[in-house]
């Protein structure tokens, strides 16, 4: 069996990963400050709400801790024992933050709702302190929430995808966790608001309790998003569509290249992609022709993408019917005839 390594080349991905430390960072230093505000407004207020919010705060701070750790040692370079590098430890980071966010923020917030629902009444003291922390709250969330959204939208637009497309498809799942832990939480702050601003009109606790609750659900959201989008990262999801298509195309496309048999492709850490192809060569071809062919394609195709870290290409016989049961096993009897030959 020939087979081919394409060793790669630099790494590229420098400018994101600024980026996204400089957003994880500004997302950090406006959580603490709140968290520690949100904290005195609700011990002065007794708002089961404010409660739930600094809850939610100082999970946040905790999560942007857990970014920091995850930018940093899954940027290390590849070694002997991790050959592929430690890109998919960032997911496994990002993951700790969905957990974190539901363990944290959403069943605190949704104790303490329900047990200020159940108690129907709660402390009466002056809410003033708590809508001034809100306010500022809101400002600085506000803030952190801009610049995530700002590299979220840039990395969409280089990618030429709307936002809920690149979200659904990224490989870089930092950024995305602070721009949707942020959404939330301007959208708990807006909440606690209400549940106290109606505690004040009315003089029951019960609304309080219910916008604690509200933010219970809203973190448990965010948190079920968030592990989805970085379960499916950890289990290895194929390249961008138009990436795999590209690839298909090029090796097609090469003189020494008969058939494109198999093409498999995974994420294997943020803007890194490995490539496996099995290809059917031109029985006229020596040995060398094929491994030159073989390092040429390789290069080329790093060449066409930057995401591209590695290159596996193995030429085999189009009609092996071993090979062909796996590939029909893994895409199904209806496989496109780029694919295989039509049966």
């Amino acid at each position: 069996m020939a087979e081919q390594r394409a060793e790669r080349p630099g790494d590229h991905t420098g400018g994101t990963e600024g980026e996204s430390l400089l957003t994880v960072l500004l997302a950090l230093a406006a959580n603490l400050g709140i968290a520690i505000a949100k904290i005195v407004a609700a011990l002065v207020t007794g708002s089961a709400s404010m409660a739930a919010e600094a809850a939610h705060s100082i999970a946040d701070t905790f999560n942007e801790v857990l970014l920091v750790v995850g930018l940093r040692r899954s940027d290390r370079p590849a070694d002997r024992r991790h050959p592929l590098g430690y890109g998919k430890e960032r997911y496994i980071w990002t993951l700790l933050v969905a957990v974190a966010i539901f363990g944290m923020g959403a069943l605190f917030a949704f104790y303490q709702g329900f047990q200020t629902l159940a108690r129907h009444h709660g402390n009466e003291a002056d809410p003033l302190v708590g809508y001034c922390v809100l306010a500022v709250s809101f400002v600085l969330e506000a803030i952190s929430w801009r610049q995530a959204l700002r590299q979220v939208r840039a990395a969409a637009r280089t990618e030429r995808l709307p936002l809920t497309a690149y979200i659904r498809r990224t490989d870089e799942p930092t950024a995305i966790s602070v721009l949707l832990e942020d959404s939330a939480a301007l959208i708990g702050l807006l909440l606690a608001f209400a549940g106290l601003g109606l505690h004040q009109l009315t003089g029951s606790a019960v609304w309080d309790g219910i916008g604690s609750v509200l933010i219970g659900v809203l973190l448990s959201a965010v948190a079920l998003v968030l592990g989805r989008i970085n379960l499916n990262l950890l289990i290895g999801s194929q390249a961008d569509p138009r990436v795999v298509a590209d690839v298909r195309a090029r090796l097609a496309a090469a003189p020494e290249v008969e058939w494109v048999v198999d093409l498999v492709t995974m994420t294997v850490g943020a803007d890194r992609v490995l490539v496996c192809a099995r290809l059917d060569f031109r029985d006229a071809l020596t040995a060398g022709d094929v491994e030159r062919a073989c390092v040429r394609m390789a290069r080329e195709l790093r060449e066409a993408h930057d995401e591209i870290d590695e290159v596996f290409l193995e030429p085999v016989p189009r009609d092996d019917p071993e090979l062909r049961e796996r590939v029909i096993a893994r895409y199904g009897r209806t496989l496109p005839p780029e694919q295989l030959e039509s049966e």
